[in-house]
């Protein structure tokens, strides 16, 4: 059996334990800086970070176990121009089996020119973001040219997908009642590029882009879910009922982990219910780095148990304040942010057990 199997087989057991393990993910935040103004994020009010240097990313990755998937994302992390080299270091340092880079897709150039010259012997997932059509979508990012950048970019890159050993896909935040209303038409116009549509409701305070670092806003129950805006219930059941019967034209395995996703805030939304409800591998398989090495604990708690440009990762992952905040996930009752929520499906198994019913 191949060492990657084997080593799966038990982390997954350590991961439903709680039991600390080597991460399998890792989410790099490359950087704060943004060059968009969203309603429902605070990345772009934060006062820069010192970033990491290539010389410390190199550093710090050859400490790092060999890994199953990196995501690099900000802020907006193209905004680093020496993003095609961090990009190089984390495949040459941690081998990842996907790399997976989320943007705002305003700096079309750019993402060409880094698609083009990357090292295409891991495959790429490209995340774009887009939250309405046309004005709407300008009005959530808090642009007047947020439509037309991101929009340029498909146009670039959406054919070229298999050259390119791209794929390439539309995230839509569901801000409000509006944002439902246009999720037919954006989906529509996505499936004339060949771009797949995936959508997730905008929650209303995250630890990671508050300037608060001790923030703790996890929920206070597992069937708790409060969301940005205003979402009318009756709209909501018509919009996740529309979202599941599309989901059945998308591949088999974005379609597992897009139904269990719209499974849980369903029932968080409009039941009250907390199932599905992983174990959380928040400082587990999951690690997070800030963009000037703090490692914190998750999406909804900015307390962090060290920082890799100052310790090694040995110090940071085996630490004292691991170990506390370890305890704290154990007892967070669960979110539902997919940013979270899936790598726990995933490395718990929980993702599989869905598929035959006993999740």
């Amino acid at each position: 059996m191949p060492a990657r199997t084997l080593s799966f087989a038990r982390d997954v057991w350590r991961n439903r334990r709680g039991t600390p393990g080597l991460p399998r993910m890792l989410t790099y935040t490359v950087t704060f800086a943004c060059n968009a103004r969203c309603v429902m994020c605070d990345s772009w009010k934060l006062p820069r970070r010192d970033e990491l240097t290539l010389e410390e990313l190199q550093r710090i990755f050859a400490q790092l176990p060999v890994l199953d998937a990196v995501r690099l994302t900000g802020g907006e992390p193209l905004l680093r121009r020496d993003f095609p080299e961090i990009a190089r270091l984390v495949q040459d340092h941690l081998q990842p089996r996907l790399l997976h880079v989320t943007s705002n897709g305003w700096l079309t150039e750019r993402l060409v020119s880094f698609c083009e010259a990357r090292w295409r012997r891991v495959p790429l997932y490209l995340l774009l973001s887009i939250d309405g059509m046309e004005e709407k979508h300008n009005q959530i990012r808090g642009s007047d040219r947020a439509w037309s950048r991101v929009m340029e970019t498909i146009h670039a890159l959406a054919p070229r997908q298999k050259e390119l050993r791209l794929r390439m896909a539309v995230n839509q935040t569901i801000v409000d009642a509006e944002g439902v209303e246009h999720y037919p038409r954006l989906r529509e116009l996505l499936q004339s590029y060949g771009v797949q549509h995936r959508t997730v409701v905008a929650y209303d305070t995250s630890a990671t882009y508050n300037g608060d670092g001790e923030l703790e806003v996890a929920p206070d129950a597992a069937g708790d879910f409060n969301s940005f805006g205003d979402l009318p219930p009756e709209q909501l059941a018509a919009f996740f009922d529309r979202v599941a019967r599309d989901l059945r034209d998308v591949p088999w395995c974005d379609r597992l982990a897009g139904r269990y996703y719209l499974r849980g805030i369903r029932n968080r939304l409009l039941h009250g219910s907390g199932k599905p409800n992983p174990p959380c591998v928040a400082l587990n398989a999951h690690l997070r780095m800030f963009p000037d090495g703090d490692v914190p604990t998750c999406q909804f708690n900015g307390r962090t148990i060290g920082n890799l440009r100052r310790q090694s990762f040995r110090e940071v992952w085996q630490g004292r304040r691991a170990e506390a905040q370890r305890a704290w996930v154990r007892k967070c009752p669960g979110c539902w942010a997919e940013c979270e929520v899936l790598p726990s499906a995933i490395y718990t198994l929980d993702l599989a057990r869905s598929l035959v019913g006993i999740s």
